[in-house]
Formats: C-alpha cells, sequence, structure tokens
C-alpha cells in the first residue's frame, strides 16, 4: 500500500511516506498563518525523497492519515465565532451553572491551591446568546410538550441579530428522541439557506454525542460549534492541495479514540488530541514486535510533552468523560496526559515566588521560536539551553536545513536567566534543562503510579523532535528508553503503522444483572439489533472510503458498571452477539475480572446488579505492519561512527568537556556509546549523559540505560 500520513504540531510539520517496501521520512515548519503551506511544503520534502515530483506521487497514493492539534490551538487562541444557543425552556443557565466541581476543571493541582484567584472559565457562549425554545421530550423519549416552531423562528432571528454565527442545539434528552432537535435544524435551514453568504453552522446535541449527561453533551455541542469555522477552513485548504496536485482517495482524520473518519464525518471535538494518540496507538504493535507488552510512549515537541501508556498489550484506557480545555465533555477519549513543556518552553523568572526560575508552560511556536532560530525571538527556551551547553549543533539543526545562531541564544540566557539568578550561563541553561525534565518525568510517575502501576515494569518510547534530546533527564525509574531512527516523526509514523479503525458509540442504559438474584436479564434482541445496526453503518461508511475489499475485524466493546456504583469500565466483549447465555456469562466474567483489576476486588457489587451504558463497536482495518530487521551484533565500540567531537558543558561533571559525537546511522547493533556522548540523529540529538549509555539493539534501535546495565534486550515487561 501507498500512505502519507502527516502530523501536524505547533512548530513542525511530520509526513511519512509508505511506498510499497520504502517508508521516507521528512519534516517542515509548521505555518500557523495557513496551515495547508506547511502541510504542501512537508508533501513536497517526501516528494523529493523518493526523486519524484509531488503531481507524480499523489494520483499513487491509496490513503492519506492526518494528525492534528488545530483544535487545541484554535480554542487555546479562542479564535472561535460568536456563538448561539439553542436549548429547552427553563434550562438556558445550566452550561453557566455547571457542574460543582467545574472551576477545576482543566487547571493544574499547583493552581487549585490558590482558591482566593480561582474562577470558572469565561463561557464560550455568553448568556445573551442563549436562549429556552417552547418543548419538552422525557427521559424515556416521549414527548410532553410539542415544539413551537414559531417560539424557535422568533428567537433563532434574535440570536441571528446579535451576531450569531454558528449554533448549538442542546434539548433535554434529546438522545432518547432527536426529533425536536432535527426540526429546530430544519426551521434554521429554512430561515439561513445554505447557499446564503451568511450561512449558519448548526451542531445537534445528539448528533455529537448520544448520550446522558446534560451539562456534559451540550458543552461537546457547544465546542463542536465553536471549532467548527475554523477547523473547516484550514482542513478544506488542506484537501484542496491533495486534489490539485492529483490525489484522489480518501482523506481520514485521526481521532481521540484511536479510530480514524473520513473528513466529512469528522466532528471537531474528536480530533482534539489526535497527534498524541498518533503515538500512543503506534506504539502498541512496535512494542508487541519488541517484546514489550508494558510501554510508555513520550512525545517531546516544541510545545507540548504528552505522554500516554499500553498496559498488557492493550490501549484501551478511556477518559469518558475529558476535559478540552476547561470543559469537561462527554466524548470517549484514549487517556493521553499533554502538558506545556517542550523545545519552544520559555524560561522565565517568576518574581511573585522569590526570583524562581520556571520553564513552560509558554512556548515560541514555530514563529518566532526560540532565540537561536534568529527570526526575532527574545525569551531564552529549551532549545536555546540545548545550543548553549553544546548538546545540538547550530549547523546540524533540522537536518542542515536551518542553521542557528549560538550567541544569540547565549546572550538572551545571559541577560534573562544566568544573571538575574547570578550564575554562569551554562548553569543557567543547566538548570533550564533540569527543570523542564523534571517536569516532564513528574508528569510520567503521576501518570503510572495513580493507574496503579510501577515505573520500572515499563519501557519508555522516546520520541518528538526532543524525546531523544531530553529522555535521559525524564526517564527517572524506567529502566529501558527506547529510541527509534524515525523518533523525530514517530507520531505520523504511528499512524502508518496502525489500523484503520472506526469506532461507532450508541448509548441507552440496559440491566445487564438483576440485582439481589444475580440474575442475568438482557434483552438480547435489543442488544444485537443495535450492534447489527451498528455494523451495516460501518460497512456502509467503509464502501463509501473505497476500503470494503479490505480485510476488516468488528469488534465489541461495552461501558458496564454495577448498581449502586459510579465507575464505568469499558470492557472488551469477548462475543459479537449475546445469542446463547454462555455468551452472557462470559461477557459478565470478562467485565468482573478487568472492573477488579482497575478497581479492586473488594467494590465487586454483584447484589447491586450490573448495567450496560453504552455499545462501542470497532470496525478495523487490517493494515500492513512494520517490519522490525534483524542483525547480527558487532563490537561494543563505536569508534567507526565518531564523527567529531565539540565542547559541551555537563552539570554531573560540574565542568566542560571535549565530547565526541557520532553519526545514528552509522553506529551498528552492538555498538554502545557511553556518556558523556553525543549522537547525532537526521532531525534530532541523543544526549548521553555520564552515568548513562546508548547500546544498538538488534533492530537497529537505540537502547539508553543506566551505563554497565545487562547488554542483553531485557526481559519483556
Amino acid at each position: 500500500m501507498k500512505a502519507i500520513d502527516i502530523d501536524v504540531g505547533g512548530t513542525f510539520t511530520d509526513l511519512v511516506l509508505s511506498w510499497d517496501d520504502r517508508r521516507v521520512c521528512a519534516k517542515s515548519p509548521t505555518t500557523p498563518y495557513d496551515l495547508s503551506v506547511g502541510f504542501l511544503n512537508v508533501l513536497n520534502a517526501g516528494a523529493a525523497e523518493l526523486g519524484m515530483p509531488l503531481s507524480e506521487v499523489l494520483p499513487q497514493i491509496d490513503i492519506v492519515r492526518y494528525s492534528t492539534t488545530v483544535a487545541m490551538n484554535r480554542l487555546i487562541e479562542r479564535k472561535g465565532p460568536r456563538l448561539g444557543l439553542i436549548t429547552t425552556e427553563g434550562h438556558e443557565d445550566a452550561i453557566l451553572i455547571g457542574r460543582g466541581a467545574q472551576w477545576t476543571d482543566g487547571t493544574r493541582i499547583g493552581e487549585r491551591r490558590n482558591l482566593a484567584v480561582q474562577n470558572k472559565p469565561e463561557p464560550l457562549v455568553q448568556r445573551d446568546m442563549i436562549v429556552g425554545v417552547a418543548e419538552r421530550v422525557d427521559s424515556s423519549g416521549r414527548i410532553i410538550r410539542p415544539l413551537d416552531e414559531a417560539d424557535v423562528r422568533a428567537k433563532l432571528r434574535r440570536l441571528v441579530d446579535k451576531g450569531a454565527r454558528a449554533i448549538a442545539v442542546s434539548l433535554l434528552w434529546s438522545f432518547a428522541n432527536p426529533e425536536h432537535e432535527r426540526l429546530v435544524r430544519r426551521i434554521i435551514r429554512e430561515e439561513y439557506k445554505g447557499y446564503h453568504v451568511g450561512h449558519l453552522p448548526v451542531v445537534l446535541s445528539h448528533e455529537v454525542v448520544g448520550k446522558v449527561g446534560e451539562y456534559e453533551r451540550t458543552m461537546t455541542a457547544v465546542l463542536d460549534a465553536y471549532l467548527q469555522t475554523s477547523i473547516k477552513f484550514e482542513l478544506e485548504t488542506t484537501w484542496d492541495q491533495l486534489r490539485n496536485n492529483g490525489y484522489r482517495g480518501t482523506f481520514l482524520l485521526t481521532h481521540n479514540t484511536g479510530g480514524s473518519a473520513e473528513i466529512f464525518k469528522t466532528t471537531a471535538s474528536r480530533t482534539f488530541n489526535g497527534g498524541p494518540v498518533s503515538g500512543l496507538m503506534g506504539s502498541f504493535p512496535i512494542g508487541q514486535a519488541l517484546g514489550y507488552p508494558n510501554v510508555i510512549a513520550s512525545d517531546v515537541g516544541g510545545t507540548s510533552f504528552d505522554t500516554g501508556m499500553v498496559v498488557d498489550a492493550s490501549v484501551r484506557s478511556y477518559e469518558f468523560r475529558p476535559t478540552i480545555d476547561r470543559w469537561m465533555v462527554r466524548i470517549s477519549m484514549l487517556q493521553t496526559t499533554t502538558m506545556g513543556a517542550g523545545g519552544g518552553s520559555i524560561a522565565w523568572i517568576n518574581e511573585l515566588l522569590g526570583g524562581r526560575l520556571e520553564v513552560g508552560p509558554k512556548s515560541a511556536g514555530s514563529y518566532p521560536g526560540p532565540v537561536c532560530y534568529d527570526l526575532g525571538g527574545t525569551e531564552p527556551t529549551v532549545t536555546d539551553a540545548d545550543v548553549a551547553l553544546g548538546y545540538i549543533a547550530p549547523d546540524g539543526y533540522f537536518g542542515g536545513k536551518m542553521p542557528l545562531n549560538r550567541d544569540k541564544a547565549v546572550e538572551a540566557i545571559r541577560t534573562k536567566s544566568a544573571e538575574p539568578l547570578g550564575v554562569s550561563v551554562d548553569e543557567a541553561a543547566a538548570l533550564i534543562r533540569r527543570i523542564v525534565e523534571q517536569n516532564m518525568a513528574s508528569a510520567i510517575k503521576r501518570e503510572v503510579h495513580l493507574r496503579g502501576y510501577h515505573p520500572e515494569d515499563f519501557a519508555l518510547f522516546a520520541f518528538g523532535g526532543g524525546g531523544p534530546t531530553h529522555v535521559a533527564g525524564y526517564r527517572a525509574d524506567v529502566p529501558t528508553a527506547v529510541i527509534f531512527p524515525q523518533a523525530p516523526v514517530f507520531s505520523a509514523l504511528g499512524s502508518s503503522v496502525m489500523d484503520i479503525m472506526h469506532v461507532y458509540e450508541q448509548s441507552g442504559r440496559m440491566q445487564y444483572m438483576a440485582p439481589a438474584t444475580q440474575e442475568i436479564v438482557i434483552d438480547r434482541d435489543a442488544f444485537n439489533a443495535k450492534v447489527r445496526g451498528m455494523i451495516e453503518r460501518a460497512k456502509k461508511d467503509l464502501e463509501a472510503e473505497g476500503l470494503s475489499g479490505h480485510k476488516t475485524v468488528f469488534s465489541v466493546e461495552l461501558d458496564m458498571l454495577y448498581g449502586g456504583l459510579v465507575q464505568v469500565k469499558r470492557v472488551a466483549s469477548p462475543v459479537l452477539t449475546i445469542d446463547s447465555d454462555d455468551d452472557a456469562r462470559r461477557v459478565y466474567e470478562d467485565f468482573e475480572k478487568e472492573f477488579a483489576d482497575a478497581f479492586s476486588p473488594h467494590v465487586v457489587n454483584k447484589p447491586g446488579g450490573v448495567y450496560l451504558d453504552g455499545i462501542v463497536l470497532k470496525a478495523t482495518v487490517i493494515t500492513e505492519k512494520m517490519a522490525l530487521p534483524t542483525h547480527p551484533l558487532q563490537s561494543a565500540d563505536p569508534a567507526a561512527a565518531r564523527t567529531a567531537s565539540r565542547s559541551a558543558y555537563w552539570p554531573e561533571l560540574g565542568e566542560r568537556r571535549d565530547t565526541d559525537v557520532f553519526a545514528f546511522d552509522a553506529l551498528q547493533p552492538g555498538n554502545v556509546v557511553t556518556g558523556p556522548g553525543i549522537v547525532k540523529m537526521e532531525f534530532s540529538t541523543i544526549v548521553v549523559p555520564p552515568g548513562q549509555q546508548l547500546r544498538i539493539d538488534a533492530h537497529g534501535l537505540g537502547i539508553l540505560e543506566d551505563a554497565g546495565a545487562d547488554n542483553g534486550k531485557g526481559a519483556s515487561r
């Protein structure tokens, strides 16, 4: 298969081009003013690696997969349109009142401690832009009060007159009976037609999230309406670039669930964390191939540090009420953690804390970027520290295509960090690195321990442009870090090796096990009808995307909980449909085991009964996996790969030292670089400090571990 996988980050846009048995990698600076420019640049760079013009490459490509954080960036910048919200009369203030702990959503622990300055987030839709219409549907879907169409038209005109440029519609219990929401949309389309210049995007809550939970469902619809316009422009322009250069295949976007869908069948909120999810999903099959069932995926980019976990060869760790920015939503997302720490993170003096040096979360981005980019940046960043310390060569950055100004980086650190702290430039730069790496290490420890695991039971995959450069400092208690030749573009590589997966969710509580008697009472016919309906929908979608001829595997996951408890566990169903008592028992037994493993056997509450909260169907199109060739091990001496030496400051030694520089591509399996050492990659640099070593394994991967560690592969974890 010929495929293109793109990951758009805050600083760089990455590409992996799969051309039969070849994989070509390329990077290009992200162009925030118009993402399609950077997109086209990286496509041309990939085509050039093949020695062909883009106009010859694209017509032969079967599929393009795209991971983006456009939604995240636009929400942070608050660049959405003026919104209007139509809800049920009497419930206009529901999302403004919010949940009791809404003020904590999306905040860091340190921020929550300072209660005096805490406030709820500024609403995306103002109170005067929320209207309630005369209608009412009850929890069973029965219409109690028919929709007053005249009332809808009058209040709609009021919203538009006040400047509404997108409308979210969230009526009470609409997921149980969406008739009224659909009728509201029909009225909006009658009043403001699609071919009018002032055409209004309309988002219905039941189509975005068909689940119980008024606040979360409404906020998901509001976020989609808020983000749709800007994302629509960005992606339509990107799509046009593909079509104009001869591409005629499908354009898939990576979703928060680990699945993907065509651009025309994707809602904005489901693309929110696409890049980190691609890296996590890519870590799953590669970890299996390497014999690591437990993997921590870590991505150090220009603006953020993202982590995710593969546990027991599974990535089915979901957040059922995740927080997007400052708002809790009701979509399912794979558990990943993002923090503002990366190569572009700005170092600054916090005068309120006695002149303490802090790093991030504010980032210099791709433009103007770090001071060393020489594009107008004035605030020292983590990348400036790497350059000042001698770890990154000014003439070798970004494959030698982007020369850096070391003198400006040193001067910025001197004036903004070193002099205020009363230390040398080297000491200040080393402190910048240590702070950002400790923040990253703390994020990993917190995630691993809070989920009940131990870091020493995992392998750490370090990727992104800054992962190899900083992993020695943030791997902490994880004994082994794995560095891939494709580490700088790993998220794009991840989407190229993950299966194409469409995810369908259907909400609606059903009793599975009766309380007290513990008799399994699931309505098999109703359950099976829902599953078969989703399968038919999936088949139609795959056919429309030209994927019906590929091998497809259907699987079901169930959101289940015990009566009297609030914890929902998503469990893989051992059967597609429940056709016998034995099938029903097997489903329950798997649920009980996974629930007990996740929460404790002591909270299993069979006398309270069991409820089925939702059904998830996954239609997985099996794709070709990346081969990991095995080579014979050579001697440990890496001398043949040595290319130069340069002065670098090592805080462990308290001094600068002339340090050997090696070419990663020239290192052979079996070679060991003992720190201090620097290993140069095409788009990154591996820093090996004193006390650690980089070993090249039989697959050509870099294994970073403590010096003197077992040179065998080590036990699978």
